[in-house]
This record gives C-alpha cells, sequence and structure tokens, in this order.
C-alpha cells in the first residue's frame, strides 16, 4: 500500500526508519557530514526520532558552495546528469545525479502527476526547458515517460508555437508558469482560437502560486480560473535541492509530501520547530539519494505544515502555498509582506506589460520599494494612482511606482546569461 494513504503514526515510524538509513549512508559516504558528526560530536545512533533532528546543524546553501565536492558522496564515475541551481554567493551549485537519482526523480515525478490525477494515456505538453543545466524540465519528462503518459516538448514560450502543437497533438494537460497561461489566452483571443473548447483540460503549474494561505484562488489563480474555467488548476513547489516535489490533489488543499523522498521541518525564527499551521522556514532532510543527499537544508522558503487528513484520502502531510522567501521579507510602512504578494497585484493588472521590484534601505534605516513598470499602450487611467489603489486595496501598502519604457524593464527582466526572469532585486544594505 502507498505510504501516503497509511496512518500519520505508520508514516512517522517509515520516515524514522528512512532517516536512520540516510544518515548511516551520510556517515560512510560524505566527507562534508562525516567533517560535521565529528566536529559537533554526533552520534547519529542517537537520532532515532524525526523530533531529534534539531540536534544537528543546519546546511545551508553557503555550505553548498563553498564546499561543494565534499557533499559528494559517490565516485564521479557514476555521475550521469550535472545540474546547477541559483547559489548565494553569486557562482551557480552544482549537483550530480547518478543513475539511481534519476530513476528517484522519476518515481517522484510519478507520484505528483498521479496526484494530480494523471496516469498513462495522457498527454501532456511541456512548456519548460530541458536543456541549460535545468532539473525540472528533466524530471518532468522521465516521470511522465515512468508513468506512461505520452509527452510533447515543446518548451517555453513561443505562443503561436504553443497553440499549433495544441491544435495538431490535442495534449489533454499543460505544465508550465502560470502567468504564461494567460499570455496563450491573450493569443488566442487576438487570433480567433476556441482556447475554452481546446482538448486543455488541466494545467498544472510551476514556479509560481495560484492559491492564498486558505487554499482560495489567488489573484492571479482567479484570473486564470474566470477566463478559462474548463481548465483544472494544480500548483506544485519543488527545488533542485530537495529532489523532489510537493503536488496538488483535486481538492487544492496543500502540496502532498511523499514520505519516501523527504522529510521536512517547519522552523521559526529561533530556529525550532513551531507548530503544525504556523508559518515558518521549510527545511528539507532528503531520502534515497545516492549522489548529493542533504541533512536539515534549509530552503528559505516560507509556508505552514498542515497534517488534518485530505478528502483525496492521503494522510501525508501537506504544504500551504509559499508566503515568499525569508531573505526577501520586506516591512513597508509597518506592514510585513513578501514579493509574491506584491507579485499577484502587478501580474494581474490588464495594463502592466512588464515590472520590477527593487528594495532598498532608506535614510532612516527602513526599507523602500520602487515598482518600475512598463506599461501595454496607453491606459484609460492614471496607472500611477490606480496601481497604488489597488496595492492598497490588496496589501494596505503602497510603494513608489515609476514609469519606465518596456525595453528599459526588459533588459532588467532578462539579463545576459540568466536563466530565469529577474523580478526582484533586494539593494538593502546587509547587517
Amino acid at each position: 500500500m502507498d505510504i501516503e494513504f497509511q496512518s500519520p503514526e505508520e508514516i512517522k515510524a517509515f520516515q524514522e526508519q528512512k532517516l536512520h538509513e540516510a544518515l548511516k549512508y551520510l556517515a560512510a559516504n560524505s566527507p562534508y557530514y562525516r567533517r560535521m558528526f565529528g566536529s559537533y560530536g554526533i552520534d547519529i545512533n542517537k537520532i532515532q526520532h524525526l523530533e531529534d533532528l534539531v540536534k544537528i546543524p543546519f546546511t545551508e546553501k553557503k555550505d553548498l558552495q563553498l564546499f561543494n565536492e565534499d557533499f559528494l558522496c559517490c565516485p564521479k564515475a557514476k555521475i550521469i546528469d550535472y545540474i546547477t541551481t541559483s547559489g548565494t554567493l553569486g557562482d551557480p551549485v552544482t549537483f550530480g545525479c547518478t543513475e539511481r537519482d534519476l530513476q528517484r526523480l522519476a518515481y517522484n515525478e510519478k507520484k505528483s502527476f498521479e496526484c494530480a490525477g494523471l496516469h498513462a494515456g495522457n498527454i501532456v505538453q511541456l512548456m519548460t526547458t530541458l536543456d541549460k543545466r535545468f532539473m525540472a524540465g528533466l524530471a518532468y519528462f522521465l516521470g511522465l515517460r515512468e508513468m506512461g503518459a505520452s509527452v510533447i516538448r515543446v518548451g517555453n514560450g513561443i505562443p503561436e508555437l504553443q497553440w499549433d502543437t495544441i491544435r495538431r497533438i490535442q495534449p489533454d494537460t499543460v505544465m508550465c508558469v502560470p502567468s504564461f497561461i494567460l499570455k496563450l489566452i491573450q493569443y488566442a483571443e487576438e487570433h480567433g482560437i476556441d482556447y475554452r473548447h481546446s482538448s486543455v483540460k488541466r494545467v498544472i503549474g510551476i514556479g509560481e502560486g495560484l492559491r492564498e494561505q486558505n487554499f482560495e484562488l489567488n489573484l492571479l489563480g482567479q484570473r486564470i480560473h474566470d477566463r478559462w474555467p474548463e481548465a483544472q488548476l494544480f500548483a506544485t513547489y519543488s527545488s533542485t535541492e530537495m529532489g523532489a516535489t510537493f503536488s496538488e490533489c483535486p481538492y487544492g488543499a496543500g502540496g502532498h509530501v511523499h514520505p519516501e523522498l523527504i522529510i521536512v521541518e517547519i522552523i521559526g525564527d529561533d530556529d525550532m520547530p513551531v507548530p503544525d499551521g504556523q508559518p515558518g522556514e521549510i527545511v528539507v532532510t532528503t531520502l534515497g539519494v545516492e549522489g548529493m543527499p542533504l541533512l536539515r537544508f534549509r530552503t528559505g522558503d516560507i509556508a505552514s505544515r498542515r497534517t488534518e487528513p485530505c478528502r483525496c484520502g492521503r494522510n501525508s502531510y501537506r504544504l500551504t502555498p509559499l508566503i515568499g522567501r525569508k531573505n526577501n521579507m520586506i516591512k513597508l510602512k509597518g506592514t510585513t509582506l513578501y514579493p509574491p504578494a506584491i507579485n499577484d497585484v502587478l501580474d494581474n493588472t490588464e495594463y502592466i506589460a512588464n515590472y520590477v521590484i527593487e528594495v532598498s534601505t532608506n535614510d532612516t534605516g527602513t526599507d523602500e520599494v520602487l515598482v518600475k513598470v512598463g506599461l501595454k499602450g496607453e491606459p484609460p487611467v492614471d496607472p500611477v494612482k490606480e496601481l497604488k489603489d489597488r496595492f492598497r486595496s490588496r496589501i494596505r501598502v503602497a510603494p513608489q511606482i515609476v514609469v519606465l519604457p518596456c525595453s528599459e524593464i526588459e533588459a532588467i527582466n532578462h539579463p545576459q546569461n540568466s536563466r530565469k526572469p529577474v523580478k526582484f532585486i533586494d539593494l538593502r544594505r546587509k547587517p
């Protein structure tokens, strides 16, 4: 029986056994963790329960960058795929995957797609890249193959090509960044494409949230749903470091954990676990990774853990939609917020073509937020005043707003050699 459908007590006992196996593997094969266990006098045999994890120091992204090869737990000859992710010190962090790791990725995505209701026979159009050392696109491809679904590898962007592919091959599911769906809708409306009666009945979103903390659709999700109600929306959360995905089921009540692949802690400002249901930083311990497993890795992402059973029958805990990244928290005029709250307003303002958010420290030592926007044509309203009203109604405070040529903002959004668009720039003085 799938461990996700067993009792919470059975899931916890299962994860504790997997944790013990992971600790033994790290002690035997990881130069970094062997050194850490010795430095802190940690006896892994005394780490018996999930609650005992607090006795082990955290792993941070800077550790991966400074001691990258020391995290490798196997000979380099066993690495068959190299992946990179962004690093805090400037250069990317490299991850090596073995054949077993790629099989684990395929299994993870197979389970995640099944959680969203997919099965053998579905046709999925991938609007994500498989190149540029990007893990996600490869993982989706492997998972769909493992499931027996059909894959259409179109890549990102180019609405004309996406719609031509949908017309020709008739996929029932598309996977992409959710805000791109609005561009697909706009293109369809401008070119007479009856998208609401197309073959697409499911959208699996990556990289952007679709729901609030209470699981209601956020502005982006609601806007997509209002214009394309026939397409069921699913959100996912994952990262290169965890090599696992938290995916929604059809009830849309948070991302389900796969207990055989990852252990999750939610920690507060005191670095101790917070009660379930309260927000904190997501800390992960990977299970079953052969190449570069991680122990108590701080993701920097903020969310809550929900433990009540889901209507889908799974008893594994779930993560709420991300609130933001810990390091990106903004204190604007006494209000605490995260960039996704600002993005949600901008992404759903019809006359905004593109934008970038800049946060700096003002003369009094507090946060200052400047939003630079590019406009679509000439809006029928004063865009600065109207935008500020939107912000106040949504997040209670309004940032500074300046209108710039779209080309100037486009150059900021897409700097040379950047794999992801830049929409948030933190210029604050660091303590």
